[in-house]
């Protein structure tokens, strides 16, 4: 049977109840003396029960939360960079562009800031040719780690102290690499990976724990045998690094990830490759019964996070497609109807095609007005 914490009213009367059988049939009315102090002692009691409750949860990872996540995370998890537990906030490094005179110099340690307050520091020390021509690109790096450390191609920096014959403000060639401090549910999930998937000298499970140790990387798969014997092949997403072009990873990333993979694989592996899955767009019709551009957006949402959650990359053997989600109809009305439950859908059921395809929202089709 199982357990359930009593309210404070339950506790209350058992406590009452206590008191009359201990003094053979006392009778507790008003605010006799005996009865305040039970009422307060039955508070105690269920402040108490209501903690051990709480504290129950926070035992096992699946339940736990805050400091305690962060503890079994601590105890289970080592990084890609070192680190324990929780995957921190990484800052963007790239390049920008300085102009001034001819020969003045941008020393290393230089402070700029971006309209969003973040602050940037260069990593060298640069002297500016003939700008006429373009700018010096000095590396920088941003202070703080975060996502909005992040800046798009032409934004403008603003020089923290002058410099001599250099102008105040820069500009960002190319500016990407943070990422947020990974969250409880992204956290927990990782737990449990490790713990109901050990560490089996270099299996498919492990490639994908390794990879996923990245704090850019948010989601991995791992194919074996894909390209041949003794090969292994690792597909990744960076979901909030490359948001804004799907989550799919750039070759800087690869290269990141293929990286580490390389300083972790068994020596007996005779190749293995880094890539990006292949988006394979998902289309349907939709006919919404109080449609809006407010339910059709919240509509795109829930679909798109349940092709997240449930979409894998097909993957081939030896050269042959063998596995693939194949996404269902019943998936994508399941999804609508967490939104809403007034709507008629047109699809069938979408097996992924070929290697490498990865299940993404693609156009919903609304009847013409």
């Amino acid at each position: 049977m199982a357990w359930t914490t009593p309210t404070l009213t339950q506790v209350r009367q058992m406590v009452r109840d206590d008191i009359t059988t201990a003094l053979q049939g006392a009778s507790l009315v008003g605010n006799t003396v005996l009865r305040v102090m039970g009422d307060v002692q039955a508070g105690l009691a269920a402040l108490v029960l209501r903690y051990i409750d709480w504290l129950s949860l926070q035992l096992l990872p699946d339940t736990a939360t805050d400091e305690w996540l962060d503890r079994h995370g601590q105890i289970w998890l080592v990084n890609a960079d070192g680190t324990i537990g929780r995957k921190s906030p990484a800052p963007s490094q790239g390049t920008v562009g300085f102009t001034g005179a001819p020969g003045a110099e941008v020393p290393e340690g230089v402070q700029l800031t971006a309209a969003n307050g973040v602050v940037y520091e260069t990593l060298e020390t640069v002297t500016l040719p003939d700008t006429t021509v373009q700018p010096a690109e000095v590396t920088v790096r941003a202070i703080n780690g975060g996502s909005n450390t992040n800046q798009d191609v032409g934004t403008p920096l603003a020089l923290d102290a002058p410099l001599t014959d250099v102008d105040s403000t820069a500009t960002v060639i190319d500016l990407r690499g943070g990422t947020d401090q990974e969250t409880d549910a992204e956290l927990r999930a990782r737990v449990l990976q490790r713990i109901q998937k050990p560490p089996m000298g270099g299996d498919a499970d492990d490639y994908v724990e390794w990879a996923e140790a990245i704090p850019s990387v948010t989601r991995a798969w791992c194919a074996p045998r894909e390209m041949g014997m003794g090969t292994v092949t690792v597909r990744i997403m960076c979901d909030a690094l490359r948001a804004d072009q799907g989550g799919f990873p750039n070759q800087q990333d690869l290269d990141a990830v293929a990286n580490y993979l390389d300083t972790m694989r068994p020596v007996a592996v005779r190749d293995f490759f880094v890539m990006a899955p292949v988006p394979e767009p998902i289309d349907f019709g939709l006919s919404l019964g109080n449609d809006s551009l407010t339910l059709r957006g919240q509509v795109a949402d829930s679909v798109s996070a349940m092709l997240a959650d449930r979409g894998e990359p097909a993957h081939a053997v030896n050269g042959q497609l063998v596995a693939g989600t194949t996404i269902k109809a019943a998936w994508v009305s399941e999804a609508i109807n967490r939104v809403t439950n007034d709507f008629d859908l047109t699809m069938g059921d979408h097996p992924m095609p070929h290697n490498g395809a990865l299940p993404v929202l693609g156009t919903i089709t609304y009847p013409t007005p």
